[in-house]
């Protein structure tokens, strides 16, 4: 009878310790910062571990990751990830351990006044003054605070944000915002949905709309790069308003938005080149995780996409296309 080639041999040899193990998985982490104003900042941190996976239910999320596993790697990239209105640092989990798998620490603060447990800034011009030093508090949690900041490396740090988190992010890539354009906006447009919620809001919270101030800035240099995804507020910046944003963005603007209007104006303001992506068929939503049953009994808003869209197929594409536009601009990771 003949022997089996070498080279069989040494791969059984190889394989069989690997047989039955688990795989390594994403690591997870919940902390907290403050904000300025001494709120909480609940943050959701993901990062490259060797640990194996094991299932995590937060909420309605069922998250497959190595909760408190050790860091893989050092000099690590550093992703900050900023959620949409009266949102959740979870709501793209999937983004989140996509990144991680590749190599990238992930942070995502639950936006103190803006989140799905407290909607007190939510539709307001506070909202945006706070938000921008909610992510710098946050990176400065991650470089100095959270037990595995030596892992990180603080010249490579970039952002992803959707919806309000894209405006978020433009803000403190050196975007200037001015609030009276909003307000003028929201005159003409009563019916506008962004301008329709802040409406409620005020009646919520039996206050009118205060004064239109002129300008708000929140640039951090510290980040390198920006994705936006669906960014909400387009109409808040002049023609110049995003001259001073110089670093690379990509920006993606889904078709079938009906919620934050004419995303694409965007690429108009912005100086230089920038990768944009037009999604067909694609709602406002799209850029979320796919919803559990729980979750889509709760939101269906946020669930809910236009029929012969495939989010799950449409995701896998995304993550891959961010990961390789942040490895381009922040350098390997893991």
């Amino acid at each position: 009878m003949a022997k089996p080639p070498l080279f069989a041999v040494l791969a059984a040899l190889f394989l069989l310790p690997a047989l039955g193990q688990p795989s390594a998985a994403a690591g997870f982490q919940q902390s907290q910062a403050t904000d300025s104003a001494g709120r909480p900042l609940d943050l959701a941190i993901w990062y490259p571990s060797a640990a194996p996976p094991q299932a995590v239910q937060v909420g309605p999320f069922a998250l497959e990751v190595a909760r408190d596993g050790g860091v893989a790697g050092s000099g690590l990239p550093l992703i900050v990830l900023s959620h949409g209105a009266g949102g959740s640092s979870l709501n793209a989990f999937d983004t989140a351990t996509a990144l991680a798998d590749a190599g990238f620490v992930v942070v995502a603060p639950l936006h103190a006044g803006d989140n799905y447990r407290d909607q007190s800034d939510t539709f307001t011009q506070a909202n945006f003054l706070n938000r921008p030093g909610q992510v710098s508090r946050t990176i400065d949690h991650m470089l100095t605070a959270w037990q595995q900041h030596g892992a990180i490396d603080p010249s490579r740090i970039g952002i992803l944000g959707h919806s309000a988190g894209g405006t978020t992010a433009l803000l403190l890539a050196g975007g200037r915002a001015d609030w009276r354009r909003v307000a003028a906006f929201c005159t003409d447009h009563p019916q506008d949905w962004g301008c329709a919620n802040a409406r409620a809001q005020q009646s919520v919270q039996g206050t009118a709309a205060p004064a239109a101030a002129p300008v708000i800035a929140g640039a951090d240099p510290r980040l390198k790069a920006v994705v936006l995804a669906a960014p909400a507020l387009s109409v808040a910046f002049a023609p110049d308003g995003l001259a001073a944003v110089t670093v690379p963005v990509q920006l993606w603007v889904a078709a079938a938005d009906r919620i934050v209007g004419d995303a694409a104006a965007i690429r108009r303001m912005l100086p230089g080149d920038v990768d944009m992506r037009r999604v067909p068929d694609a709602g406002h939503f799209a850029f979320l995780a796919p919803c559990s049953d729980a979750l889509a009994r709760i939101a269906p808003p946020l669930c809910t996409d236009a029929p012969g869209f495939d989010r799950r197929a449409f995701l896998a594409g995304f993550q891959q296309t961010v990961i390789a536009f942040f490895r381009k601009h922040l350098g390997p990771a893991g």
